[in-house]
């Protein structure tokens, strides 16, 4: 979706908001605020947090989840690695940094501003708090620009509902003392009505955080998508985020590859599928609940075998080219992305046909060989293949069992508690034969095209001279 038709899209659907919240806005004030929400979602590392998604999350029911969604990733620091200038106008007063952190201004340095605090409150922050990124930063941001662009225009009753679901973005909470963090966000609700005189009854609040669970459930989703393969793409479209070196096409190299897929293998491995989804009142229903659970259980222990083999396979090709020194390019040696050189051998093309194929023992095994094989699902990035030629090859001679013990010690070798020469020794021989042979015959290709240039050239050596008019000298002065 380009920037024209994202800008247009939230438009419509501002308008659309506005009119059933029955407010009044001048068309010349929405203009203004959908650009504001769209140019931090069009930036140059946003491959998930994007148009499409802040769309899908607000789903096209509610004002309010609408809304709610087209602010909760307008400030998202580690992607954009900055607030975009525009939005920073409305943080600046009640932030600033101190030591690399952002921190709540202080009490004696902020304004009397009812809506900030509400705003304070609905997180259960304070003024002095250092905000954490990977606990409400970015979600207590976007909470206040969308409460102080829309305060002309709003109640304060629907600016509180707006970011309580907001609020209910911040992922992964586990109950505390058996308080869900939907209860938690409800009993601050209760007291922020009682202490700011809001015209909400009980059931309105309860209403107002059915609508965050909403919205929070749908900003997690994928998780629970059927298909493990878009689940997988989804996936991939996170890691040039954070990683911003894989936009390089081409450039970037083994080992920032492996340190991406490191802390994504690490991300899912720690993530408990219980505190992905939230449920309040019996909303949604049990069984629903309980499917998205089991769905998201399954994608996980995909993601992780299929992640632990990649990591051992990128384990042996950076074992293999630390004699090269650590800023090897991937696509040295595994050849260039078909995307971006459609004629381009690749390692690949070299690897030999495995007579005798490992069989998987389950299911689970059954898929991730195809995804190895097969590929993912397109995604927004186009900075990777779909496939992993390299982990399918490795999966077929030796298993699934002997890439689990693989990526342990590729683990080790990671953290340099083991070295090159050990990692290498302990593979498969055969496997490591094979990689080491096809990488020479990759080399030998890329040399076998560097002589047929040398060859032209020699032959216009051999040639009678022919004298060329020199050329006039210019001057630059």
């Amino acid at each position: 979706m380009d920037s024209k038709q994202a800008y247009l899209q939230c438009l419509e659907r501002l308008m659309w908001a506005i009119d059933r919240l029955e407010a009044e806005v001048e068309p010349s004030e929405l203009d203004r605020i959908a650009e504001l929400i769209v140019q931090p979602m069009i930036g140059p590392w946003r491959f998930f947090h994007n148009p499409e998604h802040i769309f899908d999350v607000g789903g096209n029911e509610d004002a309010i989840e609408v809304i709610a969604a087209l602010f909760h990733d307008i400030v998202y620091v580690q992607v954009d690695r900055s607030i975009n200038f525009n939005v920073s106008y409305y943080i600046t007063p009640v932030t600033k940094e101190v030591n690399k952190h952002l921190q709540i201004r202080d009490r004696s340095e902020l304004s009397a501003d009812a809506i900030f605090e509400i705003v304070m409150l609905v997180f259960g922050f304070v003024p002095g708090e250092v905000l954490d990124p990977f606990s409400g930063q970015n979600e207590f941001l976007s909470a206040v620009v969308a409460a102080k662009a829309l305060e002309p225009f709003l109640k304060p009753e629907q600016l509180l509902q707006i970011a309580a679901c907001i609020e209910a973005t911040i992922p992964f909470r586990s109950a505390e003392s058996g308080v869900t963090a939907s209860q938690r966000l409800y009993d601050r609700l209760q007291a922020i009505k009682s202490l700011f005189y809001l015209s909400l009854t009980d059931e309105q609040i309860r209403e107002t955080v059915k609508k965050a669970v909403r919205i929070s459930n749908r900003d997690v989703i994928s998780f629970a998508h059927e298909s493990s393969a878009h689940f997988l793409a989804n996936t991939w479209n996170l890691l040039p985020e954070t990683n911003h070196n894989l936009t390089c096409c081409g450039f970037y190299t083994v080992r920032d590859y492996r340190v991406a897929l490191l802390k994504m293998e690490g991300f899912l491995s720690y993530l408990k599928p219980e505190v992905i989804f939230r449920q309040f009142e019996g909303y949604p229903d049990d069984r629903t609940y309980q499917r998205w659970e089991t769905t998201a259980k399954y994608n996980l222990e995909i993601a992780k075998l299929y992640l632990g083999c990649k990591l051992a396979a990128i384990a042996l090709l950076e074992a293999l080219s630390s004699g090269l020194g650590i800023d090897v390019s991937l696509s040295m040696m595994m050849g260039e992305l078909p995307n971006l050189a459609p004629q381009a051998v690749r390692l690949e093309s070299f690897f030999p046909e495995i007579k005798k194929p490992y069989q998987p023992k389950i299911g689970l095994e059954s898929e991730v060989l195809n995804l190895l094989e097969n590929g993912r699902a397109k995604g927004n990035c186009n900075t990777d293949l779909e496939n992993s030629p390299l982990a399918t090859f490795a999966v077929k001679i030796v298993g699934f069992d002997e890439m689990r013990y693989q990526c342990d010690r590729a683990k080790d070798f990671f953290k340099e508690n083991l070295n090159a020469d050990d990692f290498i020794s302990d593979f498969n021989p055969i496997v490591t034969e094979i990689v080491v042979d096809s990488i020479l015959k990759l080399f030998d290709n890329r040399r076998a095209t560097i002589y047929r240039y040398y060859d032209i050239t020699s032959e216009l050596k051999s040639k009678p001279q022919t004298n060329f008019p020199a050329r006039p000298f210019q001057s630059n002065g």
